[in-house]
């Protein structure tokens, strides 16, 4: 193992494999279909060999994270992404016919897709392998060469992306710049010719300021505060099971967890037992489990336990489904329910990212779909009915990143659709052929043939111009 940079080694590190990058970019801008493709294959190949690595190093960094969990939502992901690339590869790297106007013809127009140059990527602790590596291949796809600050928050698989991509890249193709804070400050100042960022509304804010001296645009992947609403009509235990299994997964630190839940009053104990019984079948104990992961660390878990405490001093009703909530030696967090929250709490005002769900009655649809719409618009929205024409107004009369019915999270795994915010949420997509799109540079061509009228609009102007104003303004 390389020895550990000191914080102005960090940043000489940063400018120097930036430097190389952009040389190399310049010497050969122009990826073509077999680099990119053996690129792709290389890192899909590297991916599944070191996956119990990739397990192992995350495991290490959040002090106890469920291996299956890596596996399905890292290295699962990361693998079917690397394969809908490479399959769609020639497909989307083909120049774009376009129809030409009657007035221009016979010349030719046509899109053609092409390299950006560097895309610097600025990756989150929470899925520290996924949101890191799918990124990478989809700019690797469009021809690019990346650069990866990981979050300082996971050391280990920081390293272990940074062996991963020495493995299988040059460096001046894709390369780790690891550090802390200052790194990517000055890492988010970089000209790139894009930057991709994943984390937080308000360091969001941050990256795009920086940006903006460069004018480089900008991929913002957050989060917000994702609502589930429930129908009266749809089965309670059904949605409490899907809420739970997408709130609890990786104990609920997920951009597209369920934040709140939105249920009919009348069926609002019935759910909250529900949802405790279907936590309870997932998660026979949450201390000692496997199969429960860890808060991330102790700044998380304490601003957790805060909301909590912020929350039940302002009137809400705090239930744990364990006791043993405050006790927990290893960082694990239990899921709790929060009953009678109110907009003055913080657990109603930023993203939880943390297993407790606020629990609140609504008594018409209407009103649920006003509490959404009075509020940022979240990255995902989960509707639970089976009704298509309720469907279909809540998908026309709300605004979201994404939206699952009946389910939930399982529209980002679902790689043929684009995957982004709106808003307040993020702007820009990746996953399919959007993330393709998202960083490729679509450079309008058009092609003059050599009979053309063209001539006939050159000054000196006169009447055959006024006879030719007269059609084409008629």
């Amino acid at each position: 193992m390389e020895p550990a940079l000191t914080p102005t080694s960090e940043l000489e590190h940063l400018n120097q494999t930036f430097e190389a990058q952009r040389a190399a970019y310049r010497a050969q801008p122009v990826a073509t279909y077999g680099q990119r493709k053996e690129r792709l294959t290389a890192l899909h190949r590297e991916l599944l060999e070191r996956k119990d690595q990739l397990a192992e190093a995350v495991d290490a960094d959040f002090g106890g994270r469920s291996r299956h969990e890596t596996l399905l939502a890292e290295v699962f992901i990361a693998s079917q992404s690397l394969k809908q690339l490479r399959s769609h590869l020639r497909e989307w790297m083909q120049p774009r016919q376009r129809p030409v106007s009657l007035v221009f013809q016979p010349a030719t127009a046509q899109v053609v897709p092409q390299p950006l140059g560097l895309v610097g990527i600025i990756s989150p602790w929470n899925y520290p392998v996924q949101l890191a590596l799918v990124p990478i291949a989809t700019a690797l796809a469009a021809g690019n060469r990346v650069l990866l600050k990981p979050s300082e928050f996971t050391p280990n698989t920081a390293q272990a992306l940074s062996e991963l991509l020495g493995a299988c890249l040059p460096s001046d193709v894709a390369a780790v710049t690891p550090g802390e804070v200052e790194v990517a400050v000055a890492f988010s100042q970089l000209p790139f010719d894009h930057l991709f960022f994943t984390g937080s509304t308000s360091v969001g804010r941050h990256i795009m300021r920086a940006a903006a001296d460069n004018l480089t645009p900008v991929t913002l992947e957050l989060g917000g505060k994702s609502p589930a609403i429930v129908h009266p009509r749809y089965p309670i235990a059904t949605a409490a099971e899907r809420i739970a299994a997408g709130k609890l997964f990786n104990a609920g630190q997920t951009c597209i967890a369920p934040d709140y839940a939105l249920v009919p009053r009348g069926r609002l104990d019935e759910f909250v037992q529900a949802f405790g019984a279907a936590a309870k079948r997932m998660y026979p104990s949450f201390v000692d489990n496997p199969d429960y992961t860890a808060i991330i660390n102790d700044r998380h878990r304490d601003r957790l336990q805060a909301l909590l405490t912020d929350a039940e001093a302002k009137g809400a009703q705090v239930r744990p489904l364990d006791s043993s909530s405050e006790a927990a030696p290893n960082g694990k967090l239990p899921p709790s329910i929060v009953l009678g929250a109110t907009e003055d709490m913080g657990i109603l005002q930023d993203e939880i990212f943390g297993p407790l769900l606020p629990v609140m009655p609504y008594d018409a649809l209407d009103d649920a779909i006003r509490y959404v719409n009075d509020h940022p618009r979240p990255l995902a929205l989960y509707y639970f009915d089976h009704d298509q024409g309720r469907v279909d107004r809540v998908l026309a009369e709300t605004t979201s990143g994404g939206v699952c019915v009946n389910d939930t999270l399982l529209h980002c795994a679902e790689e043929n659709l684009p995957f982004g915010g709106v808003g307040p949420s993020g702007m820009g997509a990746y996953h399919g052929p959007e993330g393709f799109e998202n960083l490729s540079h679509r450079k309008a061509v058009f092609q003059q043939s050599r009979i053309n009228g063209a001539g006939l609009f050159a000054p000196p102007f006169g009447r055959l111009v006024d006879g030719a104003l007269k059609f084409l303004l008629r």
